[in-house]
């Protein structure tokens, strides 16, 4: 990311978010909204040594924590305001949530989402709203729908249902934590939250602050859309001049007011929980290591999480947890595309240093393609793109070549039968200019 984020004042709260009102919020939606399961992970608990649970939100009637919020502000709206019909915006989960509180309390909404929403969240909003919403995609980030979602509402008085920044969608939000001490029985000693707008993570630790203060909290952002992290640095909400859509359930370009006032008040650090109980920390992952959470949490448990979903879980290979400790990790979202596998397996491969790109200068002879497979590539490694590019003169021809390797320490025996060739090869840095347009 470059340039300079834009500053903006902190809104003064005119309702504060308590352990109260998540109860009063749990009362309002559980009549609705199921439990979800909080199930013991076998796989990580060996991995990490800590005892690892996860929260299922993937399993809910929407796949995402995102309904408890937008039915918690529903449902509490008045008639005349019910009249005016809802309006909001969402990279869509909430979305689906608002979608379903239009169809089961019988109003009207206007769902604004980014064009690059996933095809699968966008059909699953049509299903759950049926003929009481209309769906509107526009713009290329969430923060693009949500400046069209505040115009229709200015434009036409209906009610704006926020998908973090307000007290009632964090109160719904923060329902999960009063449905974790239940089901477990007892405080965690860590809870691992992925962090979008900070909707979800302030009404969590909101409630273990009042109900069980030795519980600490990681928040977890991706690391193309750190906003909450910026807002903690800044001291308020910043506009991040650029962020990376990959993780659409977090890719938020600006924190809520609401909740960063929130985080601040409750002690937001950047960084990692040092074991101190009831610690409020952020961090960030990079979306490689997303990919490869996903692609473990679908092959070994069948869960299929969307990127924001297995947030979390990523976490768990950076900030380690303590052995013999009880850690909850949020597995939000269960909504992805499959025809972003591709992509999925891609950034998976080159974050674990198994996927590697070269442009290669070919002399324009004889067994010179040859003599690459030949004394360059690795017995175990495979060409898994060539493309010619356009030739500069008749002497040499370019050619962009993508490489899988066998094994992660194979990238160096690599690199030196590359250096004793006579051909011109040129790594290409991921995040460099040149990758980014070529892959």
């Amino acid at each position: 990311m470059s340039g300079t984020p834009n500053v903006t004042e902190p809104t003064e709260l005119s309702t504060v978010v308590t352990a109260e009102d998540i109860d009063a919020a749990n009362a309002r939606i559980s009549p609705v909204i199921a439990a979800t399961p909080l199930q013991r992970c076998d796989r990580l608990s060996a991995v990490t040594g800590a005892e690892i649970y996860l929260k299922r939100e993937d399993l809910g009637v929407v796949r995402s924590y995102k309904l408890r919020g937008a039915y918690n502000l529903i449902v509490q709206l008045d008639p005349e305001e019910l009249a005016r019909g809802v309006v909001t915006a969402s990279a869509g989960n909430h979305a689906q949530g608002v979608a379903f509180a239009c169809k089961s309390r019988g109003i009207n909404g206007r769902i604004y989402v980014p064009r690059n929403t996933p095809k699968q969240k966008r059909d699953r909003i049509r299903v759950h709203g049926g003929e009481f919403v209309e769906l509107i995609a526009i713009g290329d980030t969430f923060d693009d729908a949500a400046a069209a979602a505040r115009d229709d509402v200015a434009r036409t008085g209906a009610v704006m249902v926020p998908p973090f920044d307000d007290p009632r969608t964090v109160a719904g939000q923060g329902t999960i934590a009063a449905e974790i001490l239940d089901q477990l029985g007892r405080a965690p000693d860590l809870v691992v939250v992925p962090v979008g707008g900070g909707g979800c993570i302030s009404g969590i630790t909101t409630y273990l602050r009042e109900r069980a203060p030795q519980a600490s909290v990681l928040g977890i952002e991706p690391a193309g859309a750190a906003c909450m992290t910026a807002a903690i640095v800044a001291g308020g909400p910043v506009t991040l001049p650029e962020i990376d859509p990959f993780v659409d359930g977090a890719a938020v370009r600006r924190a809520g007011d609401v909740t960063h006032a929130a985080m601040a008040a409750l002690g937001a650090r950047v960084g990692s929980v040092t074991g101190a109980p009831g610690e409020l920390a952020l961090s960030h992952v990079d979306e490689g290591a997303i990919c490869t959470a996903m692609l473990e949490l679908y092959q070994n448990e069948g869960i299929i999480a969307e990127p924001a979903g297995a947030l979390s879980i990523a976490a768990l290979a950076s900030f380690p947890p303590d052995p013999g400790s009880t850690v909850v990790c949020l597995v939000s979202g269960g909504n992805n595309d499959v025809s972003r596998y591709g992509e999925i397996v891609e950034r998976s491969l080159v974050h674990l240093g198994l996927k590697h790109y070269f442009l290669v200068d070919f002399p324009q002879e004889p067994g010179a393609l040859r003599r690459f497979l030949d004394e360059v590539l690795g017995p175990d490694d495979d060409i898994t793109l060539f493309e010619y590019v356009k030739r500069n003169n008749r002497e040499t021809g370019a050619a962009l070549v993508g490489v899988e390797l066998g094994r992660r320490d194979g990238l160096e025996p690599l690199l030196e039968r590359m250096d004793k060739s006579r051909l011109q090869i040129e790594q290409l840095e991921p995040g460099s200019p040149a990758y980014r347009y070529l892959t």
